[in-house]
């Protein structure tokens, strides 16, 4: 086959031929000309990312024009794929921001390259406490096996927290899981990240929140119980920190990115960094990237028939019905917000086994491998939800007994998040808490996962087992048991009157 693709004129990237090859001849003028493959057989679309983890053989028995409308409506949306959603997604970063563009020189006006001030260009230097821990710049810094602590290591990361119930809550006989729609997408929304090498500060500098970057300063005495929000305090002991993904209180100094020191400020409290890598260089680089996404997003479900007008109990109803709908869009809304969420993690790549530890693996020679503007991303993700918590908690006495990633778990008197958001008098979402919708960054609703011990099989079985239009309860689990059940197919709900707050559903795990 190679020599054949050779011999009609064509040529491969250093890729080859394989489960994603782009074929290619010499452009003409200004006009490319070249075909990206997608070999099916070769596993080109991993079940993982581009289709159903509960049907691994949806993709191979699809209708052959659903199967060339999915990746060519992706390709139209977001970008032509390159290979996983993950790597599609970075290299949509640099195709909206490219380093480098064609200059006239003024003296023999002639086109040379010139590099764009808004881009990742080069190669910087790396900070410790941002890499992660195969990195060769530790080589002989910490002992083996050692497990770098928050002073060592800038840990920011996304919400895995909960908390027991209180005999209050316990009498509630649900449990109602919001999800926020592509939370690092709208994170990534007007972020303000380096785009250069790191300046090291030293003798306590003052924190400049213009400035993106890592801050090494004690926020142990923050206490969100005396915060006010709009006129109203908040029991600080029934919300997590917002300074740690385990929702724990610090203890000491620790790294944090600009996000999360200037959330402290925005508290009321007072911060006294005591030294930081920073970058002087910084401009929104991921606005671009996110509209993008956004846009694509938002056309998809409309497709599916979750438009951005929708709401209340309506917008529950069509997000019921979407997968229904158009299994073809469904996969595709899938694979954007995998798209979102993989190529942030990839600012961050690890060697993933390639090889030994402190030494250097292929990933680190990328201009767009920054563990500084992922760590920035998270951040923001973190310190956006927290602060729709403390206005929610402010405005209804609301608390969640638990946060997955972008999933935020609440008690509830009914199987419907209509049943606990918090609304104005005039029916409208109360200001600064979470609102039902389409939009990134808006509350949505999901599935149910299994719970310990449950299999896809029971799981499919429970939720199948309500109509989606049905407005009865679901039925309790049996006694023991952690089972969720799903009502109207738009939340995860789970009975458990007469169960123990230790014995009650533990909190989703986002994978």
């Amino acid at each position: 086959m190679v020599k054949q693709i050779e011999r009609a004129g064509l040529q491969m990237t250093q890729r080859g031929l394989g489960p994603w090859a782009r074929l290619y001849r010499d452009p003409e003028g200004s006009r490319r000309r070249c075909v990206q493959l997608c070999v099916l057989p070769w596993h080109a679309l991993d079940v993982r990312e581009w289709g159903r983890k509960d049907n691994p053989e949806l993709l191979l028995t699809m209708h052959p024009a659903d199967l060339v409308q999915y990746p060519g409506l992706y390709a139209a949306r977001v970008m032509t794929p390159r290979g996983s959603t993950a790597t599609t997604g970075l290299e949509l970063m640099t195709a909206l921001r490219p380093p480098t563009r064609a200059e006239r020189n003024p003296a023999t006006g002639e086109f040379e390259q010139a590099y764009n001030e808004d881009a990742l260009t080069q190669l910087y230097p790396v900070v410790p406490c941002e890499v992660p821990d195969e990195h060769p710049i530790l080589k002989g810094q910490f002992a083996r096996h050692h497990l770098r602590t928050p002073a060592e290591m800038l840990m920011e990361e996304p919400y895995d927290w909960c908390r027991p119930l209180t005999d209050e809550e316990c009498a509630n006989p649900y449990l109602v899981v919001v999800d926020l729609n592509m939370s690092f997408a709208a994170a990534a929304n007007s972020l303000t990240v380096g785009l250069n090498g790191p300046t090291h500060l030293t003798g306590n500098p003052a924190f400049d929140p213009a400035l993106p970057g890592s801050w090494l300063v004690d926020l142990s005495h923050v206490d969100l119980s005396r915060v006010r929000i709009n006129g109203r305090t908040v029991d600080g002991t029934r919300l997590p920190s917002p300074f740690t993904p385990k929702g724990d209180t610090p203890t000491g100094p620790a790294w944090y990115a600009t996000p999360t020191v200037a959330y402290a400020v925005e508290l009321g409290f007072d911060v006294a960094p005591i030294e930081a890598y920073v970058r002087t260089q910084n401009g929104r680089y991921l606005d671009s990237w996110y509209k993008r996404l956004r846009d694509a997003y938002i056309a998809t479900m409309a497709d599916t028939g979750v438009t951005t007008d929708l709401q209340g109990q309506e917008f529950l109803e069509a997000m019921a019905r979407r997968k229904q709908a158009d299994p073809t869009m469904a996969l595709l809304e899938t694979a954007i917000k995998a798209t979102a969420k993989g190529a942030i993690g990839k600012l961050r790549q690890r060697s993933r086994g390639q090889v030994p530890y402190y030494e250097p693996y292929p990933a680190l020679e990328r201009v767009n491998w920054r563990p500084d503007i992922r760590a920035a991303v998270l951040a923001n993700q973190r310190v956006g939800l927290h602060r729709k918590l403390m206005k929610t908690a402010a405005a209804a006495d609301l608390y969640p007994v638990a946060i997955g990633t972008d999933a935020i778990v609440y008690p509830s008197p009914g199987p419907s998040p209509l049943d606990v958001l918090p609304y104005t008098p005039e029916g409208k979402p109360a200001p600064g808490t979470f609102r039902l919708g389409s939009r990134p960054g808006w509350s949505s609703t999901r599935a149910p996962r299994p719970s310990c011990g449950q299999s896809s099989s029971s799981r499919s079985a429970t939720a199948s087992s309500t109509s989606p239009t049905s407005s009865r309860p679901t039925r309790a689990p049996e006694k023991g048991s952690n089972r969720w059940s799903t009502h109207s197919g738009t939340a995860w709900t789970a009975r458990f009157r007469g169960h123990s707050p230790a014995a009650s559903p533990r909190a989703p795990r986002h994978r």
